[in-house]
């Protein structure tokens, strides 16, 4: 067991670690955003190199390497994000009565530099693997790319837990691209289809010759099984905001624990008021 129970686990850790690192970088003053930034950036660097000399590695060691690569290349895509330096042209509140197919180009308008960021570095990770035996860093990037824009469309079509607490103050636009509801229409296909993939994955496994497979499978289902959590924590009937203080009270005490924001109506969360 301890040859899937050992990936599981360290996929879970670095996904603890890297959210709340990023939550306590956030919740700096901006004044230290350049030096986070700038950082990051070093550490994205060292990724790229670390998923270049892993491409070809098919050893356990080698698994490890690019899983840990591509996660730590898409926290540079998240903290360009929450940082405000990698977002979008649109900067302000949607007007009351914007709805329909001219608000979603709003939205896409509030996150279009990020969204082309992690295509050019999606186009990156599969060029720079594509000719090696190593293809766990870029399984890896996928899961999450998935996973982030299956997110980012429940959360604008409407779940019951938005998080619109955890959104710092510059990114107070977005708010207003989040919709309070239930659920949505999209919402069992996205996790249905999740699930689905993290079942086959886990699959390949179980059933990996080998034990460079057997890890690489299990750290990417690992991921996936990660995010279809955080999915389903979008619409249960739990508080979200205890949820991340029990998770992340030792990064959330930077910023000062997040006080349980009322739920904004309908009406509110699409048109004024984000995560």
């Amino acid at each position: 067991m301890a040859q899937f129970g050992l990936p599981a686990l360290h996929g879970l850790l670095i996904w603890w670690f890297s959210t709340g690192l990023i939550l306590v970088l956030d919740g700096l003053p901006t004044r230290t955003f350049r030096w986070s930034m700038a950082a990051a950036t070093a550490v994205l660097i060292v990724s790229v190199f670390g998923l270049v000399t892993s491409a070809s590695d098919t050893s356990v060691t080698g698994a490890y390497t690019a899983f840990t690569c591509a996660v730590l290349i898409w926290g540079w895509l998240e903290i360009s994000f929450y940082m405000g330096f990698v977002t979008g042209p649109r900067t302000h509140h949607c007007k009351h009565g914007c709805a329909g197919w001219r608000h979603f180009g709003h939205a896409v308008q509030a996150s279009l530099y990020h969204e082309i960021a992690v295509l050019v570095l999606a186009a990156m990770v599969l060029g720079l693997t594509w000719h090696g035996s190593n293809h766990f860093g870029t399984w890896t990037f996928v899961v999450l790319w998935w996973m982030h824009q299956s997110a980012r469309l429940n959360v604008f079509l409407g779940v019951s837990n938005l998080n619109a607490e955890f959104l710092p103050e510059h990114l107070a636009h977005i708010r207003s691209f989040f919709r309070s509801a239930p659920m949505n229409l999209l919402f069992p296909f996205s996790v249905t289809l999740s699930t689905i993939a993290a079942v086959l994955l886990a699959e390949r496994a179980f059933g990996a010759a080998d034990l460079f497979r057997r890890t690489g499978y299990t750290l990417v289902t690992t991921m996936m099984v990660l995010a279809i959590l955080e999915h389903w924590f979008l619409v249960l009937p739990v508080s979200a905001t205890k949820l991340w203080n029990g998770l992340w009270q030792w990064s959330l005490g930077v910023r000062g624990t997040p006080a349980e924001a009322p739920r904004p109506t309908t009406k509110q969360a699409t048109i004024g008021g984000r995560p």
